[in-house]
């Protein structure tokens, strides 16, 4: 088993090929000073935590466990991206996609724990993909939330499923992730 330490963790985290590269010395180390001001430092600003669509919360605490609840994509305006990855929308985009998720999920990590200083691990990322059933590639099209929520055990499953058949995702989102954070 992989023991990080918590700033180890986010910085993992933050210094995806995404954000800046992944083989700087930031990924090898930890950053000096908080969680926030690193992402001051890479020019991101979390967004707001937006309010549940029903009957959930964002996040909820157990102990030193955060659960942070199932959360689709969001453009700008508010709207979310719809489509099936391989038909609708490339690989490209629902990574994308994820990355949006995970900027998402940090801000409900952070709002329910304080602080992202407060981080020990990212325990598990469970990505769902919106994809035609041909689409195989589900671990590599959720791997932006991945890159932004640092190391951990991670799952991608396909949800390709006739039009008219259950489940699929919410709202036909491209893309829905959930993790398990591990808080001090």
């Amino acid at each position: 088993m992989n023991t990080v330490n918590r700033r180890t963790a986010l910085a993992a985290g933050l210094a995806s090929a995404s954000l800046i590269s992944s083989t700087s010395a930031f990924a090898q180390d930890a950053p000096a000073g908080s969680a926030d001001a690193r992402l001051r430092q890479l020019g991101i600003e979390l967004p707001k935590v937006a309010a549940p669509v029903a009957n959930y919360v964002p996040a909820v605490r157990l102990g030193n466990i955060i659960f942070l609840a199932g959360t689709g994509p969001r453009n700008p305006d508010g709207s979310r991206p719809q489509g099936k990855v391989g038909r609708d929308v490339t690989l490209d985009q629902a990574n994308q996609h994820a990355r949006n998720v995970g900027l998402q999920l940090l801000a409900a990590l952070r709002e329910a724990s304080g602080s992202l200083d407060k981080v020990v691990r990212f325990a598990r990322v469970f990505g769902m993909v919106n994809a035609v059933p041909e689409f195989a590639d589900h671990p590599r099209s959720s791997t932006g939330a991945r890159t932004c929520l640092s190391r951990s055990s991670a799952t991608a499953v396909g949800m390709h499923v006739a039009p008219s058949e259950w489940p699929r995702l919410p709202f036909n989102m491209t893309v829905e992730i959930e993790a398990f954070v591990e808080v001090a």
